[in-house]
């Protein structure tokens, strides 16, 4: 139950609207609904500003089904990571207005646009391999309602490509770098711009690069100031965090 929801429950009683039995009934699964093997956050949206998002993988396809049915009730924003292709058609059968992105493995669906941040977030990789990490990222931001700029394949094995285009990574707010192999985009980037730099080590690389661990460690001992680092893959992690960075500058600037 979203913040507007409740809001209205309080308003109508206030004005003699509905009776306090209806409301309680319509409160009953506050703060959470459980339906067997998932206990549902319905106030994520008050704490967190977006309501709780699906993580898909290790779930059964019906048990994703379960979650995003007792989500749809509740007339808000759904959002499915890691999702598998049983979960897409499961999921498209019961809301066919979802948007799935293949290349991220996401489901989206949208009850209510959210307003377009002024500034932008900026998702740059290292190189084409990492696009799967990228997409995840920006279905993610887009969703949380921000502006997002995506740029691929810039990484430092040619490293006139991200030259072309550094203005507009200056340009944004706050930048997510992706990289695999050692990881060194991410260094490089912090050391040319003054916004904060998200990072996000990528499984991608050959057998010394351990699954994205190479990666992860130069990114955490990076000589550039400033780099947060989340964990391998985590484009979702990345995009909440720059999410919540964007959203900050334009609270800051409105008020």
């Amino acid at each position: 139950m979203n913040k507007s929801t409740i809001q209205y429950i309080l308003e109508a009683i206030e004005k003699g609207e509905m009776k306090a039995d209806d409301a309680l009934i319509k409160l009953k699964d506050l703060p959470f609904t459980d339906i067997g093997h998932t206990k549902i956050d319905n106030h994520r949206s008050l704490r967190n500003g977006y309501p709780e998002v699906i993580y898909g993988e290790h779930k059964t396809g019906q048990q994703v089904v379960d979650i995003f049915q007792a989500m749809l009730k509740k007339q808000s924003n759904i959002l499915a990571t890691r999702v598998s292709d049983e979960m897409v058609a499961m999921i498209t059968k019961i809301c066919p207005t979802v948007t799935h992105n293949t290349v991220a493995r996401t489901l989206f669906y949208e009850y209510e646009p959210l307003p377009e941040t002024a500034s932008a977030v900026v998702i740059v990789t290292a190189g084409t391999a990492d696009l799967a990490v990228a997409e995840e990222a920006k279905v993610t931001a887009q969703a949380l309602g921000n502006k997002v700029n995506l740029i691929s394949d810039v990484g430092v094995a040619g490293i006139h490509r991200l030259f072309a285009c550094i203005d507009d990574i200056r340009n944004a707010r706050v930048v997510i770098v992706i990289a695999g192999m050692e990881g060194a985009l991410a260094s490089v980037i912090a050391g040319l711009v003054e916004i904060p730099v998200i990072a996000v080590p990528t499984s991608v690389g050959y057998g010394a690069s351990f699954g994205g661990l190479s990666a992860l460690l130069a990114m955490l001992t990076s000589c550039a100031n400033g780099v947060t680092v989340v964990n391998i893959d985590n484009g979702f992690g990345a995009a909440f965090a720059a999410s919540q960075i964007n959203h900050l500058k334009n609270i800051l600037t409105a008020s």
